[in-house]
């Protein structure tokens, strides 16, 4: 007598290359980071939001009926992109910056002149909360598009205390209204508005004494994230801040050793960083302080490609070392208007020369665990969020190989379809 089939929500069946890049407990390193898991003619049940099994297509089907079947005949199917660092909440773009750039002027410069960070201020603190949604809900469906179902977004373009909390207040309005994960950053230490440009230990105070207690009593932010580079906060003043913002009871990231090795990266190991990110010019020392302390390192090589400079994170050099390395778009106004996990992925293998299998690592499981939802997402496994792509390409190395287009047929999170294919 046959058993019944469960009847369940989703099969994807037929799987010609699924990436499931499963048994992770913590962020991959090293030679781990080649390994996807790969399984062939592969299928995924999905049933209340969650993945319930993965294994071969014939097994499965034996087992499972489902309301919707997805065939993934020639398809590779992988788990939804993690992007752990952007700035997707911002008025105006900065299109004119990029044209200075290419007659010569360098990020610094453009900063040091009213552009920059503080030319996105004066237009955020005059937006209406309304108008910043509105822009930036576009702005992540676009993302969502691209393949990404859990994002890191941070405050920054405000820098008071007033259009910090707008910011961050948009953030949860943006996570309400999108079918994915937005996880929120409070980023008062981004820059010295102008009106401080001059009194920076006035502003310190102001971030101490009144925006970290007020915004960590609003509870809009889990994490604290500072600019730590010698034109905007230094060393001291880092370590300083962050130490606070512990008080306050955020965890912490860091933009650190972006332009200037200064002792970001060794900064992040000391006070035990989530994440430490940028990285283009971390020593030697600072990578050593990374794997010694376990920091993950979010690498943004669409920055530095955008910025038409040459100091690329030295990917191969941490991963060696046995850092855990992700990746992530810094999508924003200024220095990075890249909002496509896929082209970093690209950039990160001929630019970084990591390897197609440590790239795609570094944009799901590891970017993950960069925002501390590995348990959660980041791979395909019984037990975690159904958060898939349906990618139409012939295998993985064909990810960053291919320039110009999107590979995404189909975008689930939590087992529903929100783009593309039903």
């Amino acid at each position: 007598m046959r058993s019944e089939k469960k009847e369940i929500d989703m099969l994807i069946l037929e799987i010609s290359e699924l990436i499931t890049l499963a048994g992770a407990p913590r962020a991959r390193k090293g030679a781990e980071m080649r390994e996807l898991g790969l399984l062939y003619n592969g299928a995924v049940a999905v049933d209340k939001g969650m993945i319930i099994a993965v294994g071969s297509s014939a097994e499965l089907e034996k087992v499972y009926q489902a309301q919707k079947v997805i065939s993934g005949k020639d398809k590779v199917v992988m788990p939804g992109f993690v992007d752990p660092h952007t700035h997707p909440v911002f008025f105006n773009t900065r299109e004119n910056e990029f044209e200075m750039r290419l007659q010569g002027k360098s990020y610094v410069e453009i900063s040091k002149s009213g552009g920059g960070i503080r030319s996105s201020i004066h237009s955020v603190r005059q937006a209406s909360e309304d108008e910043l949604f509105e822009l930036s809900l576009k702005r992540i469906k676009r993302m969502i598009a691209n393949g990404t179902t859990t994002l890191e977004a941070k405050s920054g373009y405000g820098l008071s205390t007033e259009s910090e909390l707008k910011m961050l207040r948009v953030i949860a309005r943006l996570q309400q209204e999108l079918p994915i994960d937005i996880v929120a950053t409070f980023m008062g230490a981004h820059e010295f508005p102008e009106e401080y440009k001059d009194r920076r230990e006035d502003y310190i105070k102001l971030l101490e004494d009144e925006m970290m207690p007020t915004v960590a009593k609003a509870g809009l932010a889990e994490y604290f994230d500072i600019f730590t580079e010698e034109h905007v906060y230094n060393i001291e003043q880092s370590r300083r801040l962050l130490k606070k913002a512990q008080v306050y009871g955020f965890k912490l990231r860091m933009h650190a050793d972006e332009i200037q090795p200064i002792g970001g990266a060794e900064l992040a190991g000391e006070i035990e960083a989530i994440s430490a990110d940028h990285l283009g010019a971390a020593s030697d020392a600072g990578i050593k302080a990374l794997a010694d302390n376990n920091i993950i390192a979010t690498l943004l090589p669409g920055t530095i490609f955008s910025l038409g400079i040459k100091s690329y994170a030295r990917a191969r050099d941490m991963i060696k070392a046995g850092v855990a390395v992700a990746l992530a778009t810094d999508y924003n106004p200024g220095s990075c208007n890249c909002d496509d996990m896929q082209q970093i992925i690209t950039l990160a293998c001929l630019q970084m020369k990591m390897l197609p299998a440590e790239a795609i690592t570094a944009a799901t499981i590891n970017a993950a665990y960069a925002l501390e939802r590995g348990d959660v997402t980041g791979s395909l496994e019984k037990g975690k969020q159904a958060d898939i792509l349906i990618m139409d390409m012939p295998s993985y190395q064909y990810l960053p190989y291919h320039i110009g287009s999107s590979c995404v047929e189909s975008v689930i999170k939590n087992g529903k379809v929100i783009y593309g294919n039903d």
